[in-house]
């Protein structure tokens, strides 16, 4: 079987999002993990780890590759990730899915395609709120 290095990375900044979601390390590992399986990938193993005094992160480790959160409650803001390999599984569904999730004032999304030449910045295909945009 051959594999294909094709890969679309998305990375969104989410700001204005609730204190209390961003502090809640296991709410936020429920929905990553709601999140990997929304966009059909395969869950390997999830870390979490919430911090002191305040603050999460979360590592959704995906044999498609991976899903990450990393917050900032005090400041509202969340830095999602996700990036999967092959033409299957669509990391944009998995951040919007996210972003239903945390309903952030603001957000801002880069998708990146890779594997199939230099990294090139793309247009997301689809945009499942109004409240996302590419920059």
């Amino acid at each position: 079987m051959e594999f294909s290095t094709f890969g679309r990375h998305v990375a969104m900044d989410a700001w204005g999002v609730n204190f209390d979601l961003l502090n809640d390390a296991e709410f936020l590992r429920e929905k990553m993990e709601q999140a990997a399986v929304e966009c059909g990938a395969t869950i390997l193993s999830v870390q979490s780890q919430q911090f002191d005094p305040q603050g999460a992160t979360v590592l959704v480790m995906l044999s498609e590759s991976h899903l990450s959160i990393h917050t900032y409650p005090e400041k509202g803001f969340a830095a999602l990730d996700c990036y999967t390999c092959g033409h299957t599984v669509d990391p944009m569904v998995a951040i919007e899915y996210m972003l239903e999730a945390l309903q952030p004032t603001q957000a801002v999304s880069k998708v990146l395609r890779r594997g199939d030449g230099p990294i090139e910045v793309v247009q997301p295909e689809h945009v499942g709120s109004k409240k996302l945009a590419a920059v």
